[in-house]
């Protein structure tokens, strides 16, 4: 299933290239930074806790899983009349209803440069459009999205409390903002008010809880020392490749190294 989203740090390409990092079995999946869902609609759980500290993301998915042909609607109607006047005007409008106001999330992500969802310190969305003209995809499958999230929980919550709740044989994949010690990281613009060292540490306390618990945890991280110094000691580091798709110039974009920690 293809997410219906484009996240900064989206991992499509984790799923596709290393599958075997994913156990067949375990009891739920649960994942507290689930931007674009990329290894949720891969893997596809019968049972599943999923969370975000955006607000406006985590109503998005609700609002799809409570009724997706109002969502759906809405979009078609964004398609029509897109144009860069009309991005701007969606951009900067407070639309009233959940369904109107993920369908302009989801407007919004197709449209604006580069797929980036980003806002600033009063949470507002300030990123400019881009060249795509696409709103509704063919591939599109918001009914089928709306079905696997029937089987889901969806949490606006800091991701603490998320991963307190995993028990034995629960499968947990973790995706932080890779925010590193010293701000050594390119996206510390985007982060670095958002998620702290400290919050990084937090979030290694929590994991090393939920394994202590009987649970499985996938971490993806920077691959940066001061990360792997902070994983060593409780699951094993594997060091995996991917394409940077980030920078403006096509040119300046190359493989780049990112962190793997299964915890178990």
């Amino acid at each position: 299933m293809i997410p219906f989203l484009k996240w900064a740090g989206g991992k499509r390409w984790l799923v596709s290239s290393y599958p075997s990092f994913f156990p067949q079995t375990y009891n739920r999946y649960i994942e507290p930074f689930l931007g674009s869902g990329a290894v949720y609609f891969y893997i596809q759980p019968r049972k599943a806790i999923l969370g975000d500290a955006s607000v406006a993301l985590v109503e998005t998915y609700q609002a799809i899983k409570e009724d997706w042909r109002r969502v759906e609607q809405e979009l078609k109607r964004h398609h029509k009349l897109h144009n860069e006047s009309y991005y701007y005007k969606v951009r900067s409008t407070h639309f009233r209803t959940p369904y109107t106001r993920a369908a302009r999330l989801i407007y919004l992500n197709r449209t604006c440069w580069n797929g980036l969802y980003r806002v600033n310190l009063q949470g507002e969305f300030n990123v400019p459009i881009g060249t795509k003209k696409d709103v509704v995809y063919d591939t599109d499958d918001f009914a089928a999205v709306a079905k696997l999230l029937q089987n889901a929980e969806i949490i606006n919550s800091d991701f603490e409390k998320i991963i307190n709740r995993a028990a034995k044989n629960d499968l947990v994949f973790v995706d932080p903002p890779y925010t590193v010690q010293h701000n050594q990281n390119n996206f510390i613009k985007y982060n670095e008010k958002l998620f702290h060292w400290e919050d990084q540490v937090r979030l290694r306390d929590s994991i090393l809880r939920a394994k202590n618990r009987g649970a499985t945890v996938i971490v993806t991280n920077a691959y940066h020392k001061s990360i792997r110094e902070l994983y060593k000691n409780i699951g094993k580091l594997k060091q995996v490749k991917r394409h940077s798709i980030l920078a403006a110039n096509s040119a300046r974009r190359r493989m780049c190294s990112e962190l793997v920690v299964v915890v178990s």
